[in-house]
């Protein structure tokens, strides 16, 4: 087993974030190419590292990852610029049709500076409060509001509530990957560790291989590719559906349930099929301990197109391995109001998720899942049969529950979420960022 240096790799890598916690993303422009290596030389210092778990900044930090067009303005070597990943080259926007982002979701419409080249440096600082928040936020301001030549051009705040639901109202960050040698136990207990290279540079991944890795090796190493993406969740619109399909309100917690793959509470239908079970969800020692094969193996518990079953198909597809070779690390942090219980008209507030997905490989962990497993039915044998909460259906979706003596099919589902806009970015390691201070092209 390889051992990580965690010292060397930010701690949004790794790190379990705290619950509740506020966040802060903050999209920076770099100006002047020597003032951005000012900038990487000061955020150095404040970043904190993967192996402060204990620290005071263990539940409060900040970490830094660049766009291409980022690295671009540091003035990288071209030889180090061609070493990326062509999707980080080619960034999200230009990827639109390959994660399903059309019509609504397309980047002529996505929410200013996202998906333009001014976007260089992205900032995320997260703690447990709002006054740790502001405090690890301070230290952060100095490192470039004291710079001429980099400006602030985006902000958006995010929260994570004590219930830890998400605004369609499910409990939300349960399912965690353990990452062989970081120390960070996984929530399920049945899979075990994935080999660290599938999340970080420089280690072995799941194919027994090392994952390409930008040059230098200063530059690439314990850093790793993430994304970033501001979806908007359709409330209303969902809460709509569920009415309109169901002839009683526990029908409709049901339905909802099948769609996701869990009750509300986040017990999984996987432990407790018939009814919710807030115990069970709010149990982490629980909540995401099981398979689905050897109960499960035609979806009557857990739908085979529901939700968490597309995003993580665990055994499903009958070798465990192969669907390792997907995974990802991802967090979801709410932003804006929720929209009251119980109302079924959209107020008009912006209101969804920030997402990150982290991992070394943009095309088969996140496009791969996109593409494959939410905009596609095909490896389930559902067709053209798209993720029924999370995938670009338009008003044209279908969602099968499968049930005896004869299944139950939904018909018109609309796209209840939308990209606002998102780049693809690399954060580097604790040294990275100095080297790139360090750079004298």
């Amino acid at each position: 087993m390889a051992k990580l240096e965690l010292e060397d790799i930010q701690s949004g890598v790794l790190s379990p974030r705290p619950s509740p916690y506020v966040a802060t993303y903050i999209l920076l422009r770099i100006d002047d190419r020597e003032v951005g290596r000012e900038l990487m030389r000061k955020l150095s210092t404040v970043v904190a590292s993967a192996g402060h778990q204990t620290s005071p900044a263990g539940n409060a930090w900040v970490s830094i990852a660049l766009s291409f067009e980022g690295l671009k303005a540091l003035g990288v070597p071209q030889e180090s610029l061609d070493s990326f990943s062509t999707e980080f080259r080619q960034g999200m926007a230009a990827r639109a049709h390959e994660l399903g982002d059309t019509g609504e979701s397309s980047p002529e419409n996505w929410e200013k500076p996202l998906g333009t080249r001014d976007v260089h440096v992205v900032l995320t600082a997260l703690s447990p409060n709002e006054q740790e928040l502001e405090s690890v936020l301070e230290r952060a301001r100095k490192a470039y509001q004291e710079l001429e030549g980099i400006k602030a051009i985006w902000r958006q705040d995010c929260f994570a509530s004590t219930t830890g639901k998400e605004p369609f109202g499910f409990r939300d960050g349960i399912n965690h990957p353990a990452v062989e040698g970081s120390g960070i136990p996984g929530t399920n207990p049945r899979e075990p560790p994935l080999k660290a290279g599938e999340f970080v540079l420089g280690y072995l991944d799941e194919t027994g291989k090392y994952p390409a890795m930008p040059k230098p090796e200063t530059l690439g190493r314990n850093g790793t590719y993430v994304v970033f993406r501001k979806l908007h969740q359709h409330v209303a619109a969902f809460r709509k559906y569920l009415k309109a399909n169901s002839s009683s309100p526990g029908e409709g917690q049901l339905l909802a349930a099948k769609m996701m793959g869990r009750w509300s509470s986040g017990a999984p239908l996987a432990l407790c099929p018939e009814r919710d079970d807030p115990e069970l969800g709010a149990d982490p020692h629980r909540n995401n301990n099981f398979l689905f094969q050897d109960t499960d193996p035609k979806g009557f518990y857990t739908p085979l197109g529901s939700h968490i079953r597309r995003m993580n198909p665990r055994d499903t597809l009958g070798d465990i391995t192969k669907v390792n070779l997907h995974r990802m690390i991802r967090r979801g942090t709410n932003y804006g109001p929720p929209l009251p219980d119980g109302v079924l008209e959209d107020d008009g507030a912006d209101r969804g998720l920030m997402f990150v997905f982290i991992g070394s490989h943009l095309r088969r962990q996140f496009e791969f899942v996109q593409s494959e497993w939410v905009n596609n039915g095909v490896f389930i044998g559902a067709g053209n049969d798209k993720d029924p909460i999370t995938g670009t259906s338009d008003g044209a979706g279908k969602f099968i529950v499968p049930r005896k003596p004869v299944r139950r099919s939904f018909y018109g589902l609309p796209r209840f979420v939308v990209t606002r806009g998102g780049e693809y970015c690399f954060m580097p390691s604790i040294r990275a960022l100095r080297w790139l201070a360090d750079l004298d092209t």
